[in-house]
């Protein structure tokens, strides 16, 4: 990979934490359920605390952006560690006689995940020498590595028992957090130039500012003042509706994808089963989509769509998503299926870091955390609804194929609100 080779240290350092958070998330996630039903806990309880984990790492991420620009991206690392590996500390020691640290270790998870990927997301956009969208895709791969080989080793390792898969959590990330919060790092990314970096680094509107705002004559406080005018491509005062221009058809955007995607938990899941017969059908497509991610996520957006603007990757994958649900429509068993895993990732590999390019660029200087903080609370809210109405709109359909021209409906809807979005093309390292 080039943007492996041409990224600087403490970026490799980056992408390696987020590796292994993530084998070690996955290797954890898809047994707690089996882990507290087999410790006695009723399955509805066990449905609640397996929610609470989600809810807890997204309710939180707007709070953790707004900590991430506020205390700075290595503070914010430095808790997220230590709230994880209290958190799996107190999972350890929790239990159906014991729900007290069994909850607060679930929360302590979520909110450290949180904080955890807003600040090592930040540090990421904000590495010189790199442009956003490679650093994203190649965090995007790496991510994706991890849901492919976690649950793999975690099924290798529950048979010796749950905790030494705990004790593998609580080991990495106290790696992990030494290294990353070392003397060398911390020299790397040395708090508010971090993020003055970002805005040089994601788009041409936000080097201009930046260049506006740390020139030999600009004022200390100009950078609080100034942002990118996304849709004149020039510096200039924050409005409301320069603002209002760009967040509302992006946090619409955030929600209809993750309402979208949420389905792949909720209807594919039954579908798959219908359509194929086979309970093992849903597997083989998470992992045909895993591994179509790890292998191509990288060169589709660093290659291939080099020069394409964020607004037309955004709108080329919820095409894709059309796509997707529409081969689903004949139901025409293994082969809608298999059909469908193809156009079902190109989105996913479009959509979501394009997501983050789009909320980079419209950020205000210093404003980074919480602009990626908004798309995560955007995330959090879709994947509610979408699983919410997800349900209902199963049990309407009953079958038929209802469900699926519905969802090419939202697709291209979504597909539509990105022309609304200003067109801020990104500078490439």
């Amino acid at each position: 990979m080039n943007g492996w080779r041409g990224a600087s240290p403490t970026a490799r350092l980056l992408l390696v934490a987020v590796l292994l958070t993530g084998l070690t998330t996955f290797m954890f996630l898809p047994l707690l359920a089996i882990e507290l039903t087999a410790q006695g806990i009723p399955a509805g309880r066990t449905g609640f605390l397996v929610g609470l984990l989600a809810f807890s790492s997204q309710a939180f991420s707007l709070l953790s952006g707004l900590l991430v620009d506020r205390l700075g991206p290595r503070r914010v690392m430095a808790a997220g560690f230590l709230l994880r590996i209290a958190g799996y500390v107190l999972l350890g020691l929790g239990g159906a006689g014991r729900p007290a640290p069994l909850v607060a270790g679930i929360v302590a998870v979520g909110v450290g995940g949180s904080m955890l990927g807003l600040s090592t997301k930040t540090l990421l956009v904000s590495q010189e020498g790199s442009d956003a969208r490679t650093m994203l895709a190649l965090r995007s791969t790496f991510v994706n590595i991890g849901v492919v080989v976690g649950p793999a080793l975690g099924a290798l390792v529950y048979p010796l028992g749950f905790r030494y898969i705990l004790a593998a959590c609580v080991l990495s990330h106290l790696v992990l957090g030494i290294g990353l919060l070392s003397g060398r790092t911390a020299a790397a990314v040395p708090g508010r130039s971090a993020a003055k970096a970002t805005a040089a680094a994601v788009g041409a509107t936000a080097t201009a500012a930046a260049a506006k705002t740390t020139g030999p004559r600009a004022q200390p406080g100009a950078a609080k003042d100034t942002a990118p005018d996304a849709a004149a491509g020039r510096p200039g005062d924050v409005t409301r509706w320069t603002l209002l221009r760009h967040w509302a058809p992006l946090a619409a955007l955030g929600v209809a994808y993750w309402a979208i995607y949420s389905q792949l938990n909720v209807l594919l899941p039954i579908a798959a089963n219908e359509l194929t017969g086979s309970t093992a059908a849903i597997s083989v497509v998470f992992t045909a989509n895993g591994l179509l991610v790890v292998l191509f996520q990288y060169t589709l957006l660093s290659r291939v769509f080099r020069r394409a603007t964020a607004r037309t990757l955004l709108a080329l994958g919820f095409l894709a998503f059309a796509c997707a649900y529409a081969v689903l429509i004949p139901l025409a068993g293994w082969y809608s299926l298999l059909a469908f895993v193809l156009p079902v990732t190109l989105a996913e590999m479009l959509i979501g870091p394009s997501l983050d390019e789009q909320a980079v660029n419209a950020a205000a200087l210093r404003r980074t955390g919480l602009a990626l903080g908004t798309m995560s609370a955007a995330g959090a809210l879709g994947s509610l609804l979408g699983s919410s109405l997800g349900g209902q709109l199963l049990q309407a359909s009953r079958g038929g194929s209802r469900a699926w021209v519905l969802l090419v409906g939202c697709s291209l809807a979504a597909a539509a609100i990105c022309l609304l979005l200003p067109k801020v093309r990104t500078h490439h390292a």
